[in-house]
Parts: structure tokens; sequence; C-alpha cells
């Protein structure tokens, strides 16, 4: 069975979303938490323990005198998805179990623009990490790759990506990467694929059904999450909030940073080293939060009067003291939240430690399976 193919149902979908968002759950649980008799749970059940997808908690102790009750939870052994993501001057990949674990996590320097040395290193980085995992002979359901830029169609294969991957631009990179990787491919937003990892590993399905995540990348982008599902617009284009920003002034980004970095004197090109390579530009770097915190303290003042998010996430590769401080410096005493919100949103930065994009990128073909 092709696991990115199989479709469930929409009970089948409602029990594996209870078991992602609150773990190991006791058949008799389930029915009390989705209204259903305990005969329809036991049928969608034995479906979902047949194809793998869940499992019965493995040494669990009788919670009755009796047959015991024994919990299901989702099987991380159902398969394991692969994510990819090119940030400025690195590579990254990610290995992602069905169940939503890290199995492993890899980067290492790349620049070289041509997708298909990109889809060489990728091929050859994940076959590594399985041999290195001995996943050989397990389930691989697809990888993802997150990509910066707007869609250039519906189906978001074809991107009008940032300047620094001019090459990538308005190919179908879905068949492109299919045909150099072998494996189907998902092709998304960078900040759309950071929102699933916030969704599915940083804990924000346990929080709240609605939430955005704002990625600081190659440019500034949002991912929007809608009771469990990626928000994409009519056009794919949803969260393209970098279009809110003049083109003649800074936008707050990864690359925004570096830049200022550059101009101060800082012999800076990529992320490689930061700490180390930014020493005694700590001013500069003070100096860019607060102005950041300033751009982006109005994009989360709309985002509060369109969605209605129940927290809002801050993601980036950029470490994670820089995120720390943005997020203190954003005033919310200068918005109009309106007499319907009595308190501040909730702001958060991720923990995901500015690999969200490419665990997310991991979690698409994962996520494919969920949502029909």
């Amino acid at each position: 069975m092709a696991m990115a193919r199989l479709r469930l149902d929409d009970d089948e979908r409602r029990v594996m979303q209870i078991l992602r968002s609150w773990g190991a759950r006791s058949r008799k649980d389930l029915a009390a938490d989705l209204g259903m008799s305990a005969t329809k749970i036991t049928r969608l059940s034995a479906t979902l323990l047949a194809h793998g997808l869940i499992e019965e908690c493995p040494g669990a102790a009788p919670v009755a005198p009796g047959r015991p009750a024994v919990p299901l939870q989702i099987s991380p052994e159902a398969g394991y998805g692969v994510g990819a993501m090119l940030h400025r001057g690195l590579l990254e990949v990610a290995l992602v179990d069905y169940a939503g674990g890290v199995i492993a996590h890899r980067s290492a320097p790349f620049d070289d623009p041509d997708p298909r040395v990109f889809a060489q290193r990728v091929t050859t980085a994940m076959h590594e990490m399985a041999i290195a995992n001995r996943l050989l002979g397990r389930r691989l359901l697809g990888v993802g790759i997150g990509v910066p830029g707007a869609a250039l169609s519906i189906e978001g294969t074809r991107r009008w990506t940032v300047d620094s991957l001019a090459a990538w631009r308005g190919i179908d990179l879905k068949a492109l990467f299919e045909e150099h990787i072998g494996h189907p491919v998902w092709i998304e937003n960078d900040a759309n694929a950071a929102a699933l990892a916030e969704y599915y590993v940083g804990g924000l399905m346990r929080r709240c059904s609605t939430a955005v995540v704002i990625l600081l990348g190659h440019g500034i982008g949002a991912g929007i999450i809608v009771e469990g599902r990626i928000l994409r617009g009519a056009m794919a284009s949803a969260g393209e909030i970098g279009c809110l920003y003049p083109t003649s002034a800074p936008r707050p980004s990864t690359l925004d940073l570096l830049s200022t970095l550059r101009e101060a004197g800082c012999a800076i090109d990529s992320l490689v080293d930061f700490d180390r390579v930014i020493k005694g530009y700590e001013p500069v770097v003070d100096a860019w939060v607060l102005r950041a915190a300033g751009q982006i303290g109005p994009i989360i003042n709309w985002g509060i009067a369109w969605i209605d998010p129940g927290e809002f996430v801050i993601s980036s590769p950029l470490p994670t003291p820089i995120l720390d401080a943005l997020v203190r410096h954003i005033d919310f005493g200068a918005m109009h939240i309106g007499d319907h919100c009595s308190v501040p949103p909730r702001i958060s930065v991720s923990t995901l430690q500015g690999a969200a994009a490419t665990i997310g990128a991991a979690l698409m073909p994962i996520h494919a399976t969920a949502v029909g």
C-alpha cells in the first residue's frame, strides 16, 4: 500500500487527530472524546491498526479488572518523511517518523543555486541518514521541500523564488525533484512548512486550532493554520506578508540582518558560526531587533483582526536569544486590539531552534494522509 495515497474517511481522521493532539488514549476515552459508540470506535481502530497507522501501546498495564483497556497511539513505524530546506549558505535535511518524532537532522554549508545540484545533495544526505538510523526497508512516505517564494500556480509547484534562488524560479519543481530524487515530492512555501512543524511538533495543536507562524528567513512570510489545515488561499499565496513592506525599505528577515551586519563592516555571509562571527557587532544586532519589532508589531495586529488566532509563533534560523529579544520589544500598547480581545495576543518563539521549516517539510507527506 502506498501510504501517501491512503485516504482516510472523516471519522478515521478524527480518531487520528485526537491521538496526535493528546497522545495515547483508550478506546473508551476515544469514544467519549468523539461522542461515538464503543462499537464504532472498535471498528475504526481495527481499520487503523490494520493499516499500521496506530498501534497498541507496548507494555501498557491493565487499567481495570478483567480485559485490559490497552491505550492506542500513533505508530512511528508506519513510515517516515524526509524534509529539505535551503537557507542562505546552509542546506538542512530532516527525517521525521509518522508519529511526528524527529529521527535525525543535519545541516551543512551549501551555496550552489542549481536545483539539480540541490536534489543530488538531498538524495545523498537522506540515504546516508537512513543508513545511519537503520531505516532501510522502512516505508519512505515521500520528500517535502520548503521553498521561499510566492506560488505561480494554484498547485504551488512553480514559485517566484527569492533572488538567491533565481535558477529555481518558474520551473516545475515537483517534476524536477521527483526525477532527480526518485520519490514522491511535496513542494510548499517555507512559512507553511514551518507552520506544520509548529503545529505537530512544537505543540500548537494541543494549545489551539488556529495559529499564525511568522517566519523570518530569506524574507518574511506567514504560515496560517485554521482548524488543523494550512490556509493556502485562492492562488496558494495566503500569508505572503512580505508584500506589505515597501520595496524601497528593508524588511525584517534573516537576510536583512545579515545585510545590516555587512553594511556595518561585519564579514558575514551566512548563518554558519553566526555567534562567533558577530562578536563586537552586538550593538548592530540590538538596533536591528528594535527596528524589526516595530515592523512586525503591525503585522500581528492585522493578524488579530483578520484571523483571530490562538497564538503567534516567531520562527527563524536566527539564534533564539535574538528572537526572544524581538518579542520582548513588540509594543502591545500601540496595537488596536478591540473590545473583543481583553488581553494581548500570545506570542511565542519557536522551540525548534531554526529547524521548523525543514521539519515541517518532512511532515508534508505525513500530513497528506491526515487531511484527505
